[in-house]
């Protein structure tokens, strides 16, 4: 396949075609072999498809059950929390439906947050009063209206 580059000359597109070199064209199914090595996943990391064989195409928490043409939205859960344990019986797998599934990460956010691990990385904001020109504050009635519900907030 003859390879076309675009240049410019004296204000006119010019429209070069170079021939491969002799020698430089590979078959296509060649091409074609080395794109599919590349896409494949080392062996142990496709743990999808072997928690769905294991575990069935079930959601675990709602127990709505999934065909071939939805399968998709049936996630994969890994209950520790780490996604580099996975174990070849499957027994840190769940199967979730992507609702569930949410539903499962919300709830640690929440729980973290209700048992005060958000309030220890919670940083406090200082707002200091700028004036600019005539006095003005440069926050101006946001910044008032943010002063006066840190001030409610803390009382």
């Amino acid at each position: 396949m003859a390879k076309m580059t675009f240049g410019s000359k004296g204000g006119r597109v010019q429209a070069i075609v170079r021939k491969p070199a002799a020698g430089s064209t590979r078959p296509l199914e060649e091409v074609v072999r080395e794109m599919k090595a590349v896409q494949q996943k080392p062996p142990g990391e496709d743990y999808r498809e072997r928690s769905l064989a294991i575990h069935g195409l079930v959601c675990a928490h709602c127990g709505r059950e999934f065909s071939g043409a939805n399968r998709q939205l049936l996630t994969v859960h890994h209950k520790d929390g780490n996604h580099h344990n996975n174990p070849p019986d499957g027994s840190n797998w769940e199967n979730l439906c992507v609702y569930c599934h949410e539903n499962a990460h919300s709830r640690e956010v929440l729980g973290d947050y209700l048992a005060g691990a958000a309030a220890a990385r919670e940083a406090e904001m200082v707002y200091q009063d700028r004036t600019e020109g005539a006095g003005s504050p440069a926050a101006g009635a946001l910044g008032e209206k943010l002063k006066a519900a840190l001030a409610r907030k803390h009382r």
